[in-house]
């Protein structure tokens, strides 16, 4: 790649300036002025006033659609990059309230979809400019039957903002400002609640179960108030949901990852149907730390308490190198990536924990949020992401109101990426340990999808239905909470940790109900596409890219069956998916038995 690269991205190029840029601030004004604008046109349409009418708001809307997301992708940015910056968190509330306008735009576009009459609505979709938006105009149509009054729904928008998203934030700032005390060579220093997860990953077992209580015991003293969050938040949810008529609350998850109810049953029955072989793999890690069985601190520690680690320059390279095996374009994008700094990756304090990728559709353009240590997870986490760039990159040409693709299908590129990578460093390894090592960070990640979120589905399946008939006490909430972990590990793990539902920021997201199944969805449609690439005779690049782009202009059971020929309401599919997991698995048992000998 030539001259060494930097770790820090450059959001000059899009904004100069920063949290304290005119042009951003001027652009904001132009799209909180633009959806005003745009609002009253919708307001004064005729749903069934002719095609040219239609053709010029969706127009608008598509342009309106980018720029939004635009906005809303570097305000994520400049509160990532430093959790103390004033502004950017003003910026947080600003688009939180531009949101909401927004939205009761969309609706009211929406209802007058609803609006047209069948004779009507034929003769629009025939219109050159849009039959490429069938499918998402026919989606929006038929959702708009089930929405309340044009007021109702500006009013739940409006309320929902100091209401349902406040619930959320107010998570937020609770974790925010927790503090664990850990005690250290003699002294006791206060962690953030993102610090003191980090020390879960150490070999040393009394001091992993020590940062574990330490962290339950914070968990535990704030239980009565993520009670209430939790609470509140789900209330909201299903009160919306008793004036749409809806009793079953997986309708609107799986509406939103444009999924059917006989797929996702399918793909949790054939993850439970092969889980022994997972317990068989939870056991051998037992076996190899020297514990009878392993408790759920115990699940991620590390097997070796020495991992190799590679610069940032060489972990890019190594990335570009597996990536151009698969497909040139891939390698090409993510070369660009690292030259053009869209990624910050610099390992620094003042930075929000976790990773993610963030796109800027008007700029075409993307930005990857992370904190680079050089491990190997370290490197799957770079490559995950730049999958999830990758993905956008091949849609920027797509129409603006398709490229709205759901969240399980979104894990798909990011997970095949990070396989590619996996996969190559397992085969590159130098010793057996160092093969056991990346085996075994492998797999971790199919128990995090079969088992782990399999808990938080059953766990917030179960709370919804009790939640129906009132509150749910934090006992509750903690019994529920381990129960659904002794069903999803199938009851092998010694301890469990009846305060995931607390500290699990997934559960109090608003954005997008029931954050868990569309994860392991990903996974493992991203293992089948794996196979079947690896087996594919033709041009994958091009059969890929072709998946990729129709993402948010298919559901996924269409998307499937016109790309991969296979029905996902079946169990086979995934059942072909999870045995390539199980590959991982016998080579984990089989190694690791030998160097046990």
């Amino acid at each position: 790649m030539g001259q060494k690269l930097q770790p820090t991205w450059d959001l000059d190029v899009i904004f100069p300036g920063q949290s304290n840029s005119e042009e951003f601030r001027q652009f904001v004004d132009e799209v909180k002025r633009d959806i005003a604008e745009l609002t009253k046109e919708v307001n004064h349409l005729d749903a069934n006033g002719g095609t040219e009418a239609w053709e010029i708001i969706l127009e608008k809307l598509e342009v309106l659609t980018k720029r939004s997301r635009e906005m809303g992708a570097y305000i994520s940015c400049l509160s990532a990059q430093d959790v103390t910056d004033k502004q950017a968190a003003l910026y947080v509330a600003e688009a939180a309230q531009i949101q909401a306008s927004s939205s009761a735009m969309t609706k009211i576009v929406d209802q007058k979809l609803g609006a047209i009459t069948e004779e009507n609505w034929n003769i629009l979709l025939e219109q050159e400019a849009i039959k490429p938006l069938q499918f998402i105009l026919t989606e929006r149509r038929e959702r708009a039957r089930e929405q309340l009054s044009k007021n109702e729904e500006i009013l739940i928008g409006d309320l929902a903002v100091d209401g349902y998203h406040a619930w959320n934030q107010m998570y937020g700032t609770i974790v925010g400002n927790m503090k664990i005390d850990i005690a250290e060579d003699g002294e006791t220093q206060s962690y953030s609640v993102g610090q003191a997860s980090n020390k879960l990953s150490t070999p040393d077992r009394e001091q992993r179960e020590y940062v574990y209580r330490q962290i339950s015991k914070a968990w535990k003293d704030h239980e009565d108030l993520f009670g209430q969050t939790l609470n509140h938040l789900a209330g909201f949810r299903l009160q919306k949901y008793k004036h749409y008529e809806w009793d079953n609350v997986l309708k609107e998850p799986l509406e939103k990852n444009r999924m059917k109810e006989e797929t996702l049953n399918a793909m949790w029955g054939a993850i439970e149907k092969h889980k022994p072989l997972f317990v068989e793999y939870l056991n051998q890690k037992a076996s190899l730390l020297n514990l009878d069985q392993l408790s759920i601190f115990d699940v991620n520690a590390p097997i070796q308490s020495k991992v190799e680690k590679k610069s940032y320059d060489e972990g890019a390279a190594f990335i570009v190198e597996q990536f151009r095996g698969f497909s040139p374009q891939m390698a090409d994008f993510a070369q660009m990536a690292f030259e053009k700094r869209w990624i910050e990756a610099e390992d620094r304090a003042g930075k929000r924990p976790g990773g993610f990728c963030t796109s800027f559709p008007a700029s075409e353009q993307t930005r990857i949020f992370m904190t680079y240590s050089g491990t190997p997870s370290n490197i799957a986490t770079l490559a995950h992401e730049l999958g999830h760039g990758y993905h956008q990159y091949v849609m920027n040409d797509v129409n603006g109101l398709n490229q709205g693709y759901a969240m399980n299908v979104a894990e798909t590129a990011s997970t095949f990426a990070e396989m590619i990578v996996a996969d190559a460093s397992v085969k590159m390894a130098k010793t057996d340990e160092e093969k056991l090592t990346l085996l075994e960070d492998k797999v971790s990640r199919s128990i995090a999808f079969f088992m782990n979120i399999h808990a938080r589905f059953l766990f917030e399946k179960q709370f919804y239905e009790e939640r129906k008939k009132g509150m749910v006490g934090t006992d509750r909430l903690n019994e529920l909470m381990v129960e659904a972990q002794k069903e999803a590990y199938c009851d092998n793990l010694s301890e469990y940790d009846p305060h995931f539902w607390a500290s699990k920021l997934h559960f109090h997201i608003t954005g997008v109900p029931f954050y868990n199944f569309p994860y392991t969805f990903g996974y493992l449609f991203s293992q089948g596409i794996y196979a079947y690439a690896q087996d594919y005779e033709g041009d994958f690049e091009e059969k890929y890219t072709a998946l990729l782009r129709d993402t948010g202009r298919l559901t996924v059971e269409e998307l499937a069956e016109k790309h991969l020929q296979v029905d996902l309401t079946k169990p086979d599919f995934w059942e072909n998916a999870i045995e390539i997991c199980e590959q991982d698995v016998q080579a984990f048992l089989e190694l690791s038995r030998k160097l046990q000998k």
